[in-house]
């Protein structure tokens, strides 16, 4: 069954051509290979201001770009979230561009009664970090602390489940290229599943 993928690429480098974009590429091609539509969202081009205050995270956005994120994540119904590790957690572009698709209350929301509101349910997401450290030391030593973090406190809490995570460690290097090859494959059939 055809499914509506997001795509949000987390690389901060406006110019593209890292490997993050070349996964998402792949990921994308598998997805529409197999027939499903899938969104691209590039947090680098979105070029957005920080928020920073209250009356600016309530407020319905106006901004045609967060209005265009907002309809592919809500029409989607799978999310593929793609960073490389900087200082140990998500690039601040992509931070920047997740709060500004909550804003307004399009991801979670306090009803009358004071309850949560998970404005997600029913969407899958998969969440692929790139290192130049390898994986189990960031999984073991660092406990995948900004993974978590956007798996927990983000993604399942707007309802978002399963969120299944990727970890690709030591991805530079050109002794790596056989393992980069054998990921880029692994993102084709995992867009071709939409997973």
């Amino acid at each position: 069954m055809a499914r509506r993928i997001a795509v949000i690429q987390g690389h901060p480098d406006p110019e593209g051509g890292h490997f993050c974009h070349a996964l998402a590429d792949a990921y994308r091609d598998g997805a529409s290979a197999a027939g499903h539509a899938v969104d691209l969202i590039d947090t680098a081009r979105m070029d957005l201001p920080y928020i920073r205050n209250k009356a600016q995270w309530d407020a319905p956005p106006t901004d045609e770009r967060i209005l265009q994120m907002q309809r592919a994540v809500g029409a989607a119904d799978h999310l593929l979230i793609l960073y490389p590790l900087w200082l140990g957690d998500m690039p601040a572009v992509l931070k920047s561009a997740l709060e500004h698709l909550s804003c307004g209350g399009f991801v979670m929301a306090v009803d009358e009664s004071g309850h949560w509101q998970a404005k997600l349910k029913g969407k899958s997401a998969r969440v692929v970090v790139t290192m130049g450290m390898p994986a189990l030391v960031y999984r073991l030593f660092f406990l995948s602390h900004s993974l978590k973090s956007l798996e927990r406190n983000i993604l399942k809490f707007a309802g978002v489940k399963p969120v299944r995570t990727t970890l690709m460690g030591q991805v530079d290097g050109e002794r790596r290229k056989a393992q980069r090859e054998a990921w880029l494959a692994q993102m084709r059939r995992l867009g071709s599943n939409a997973a």
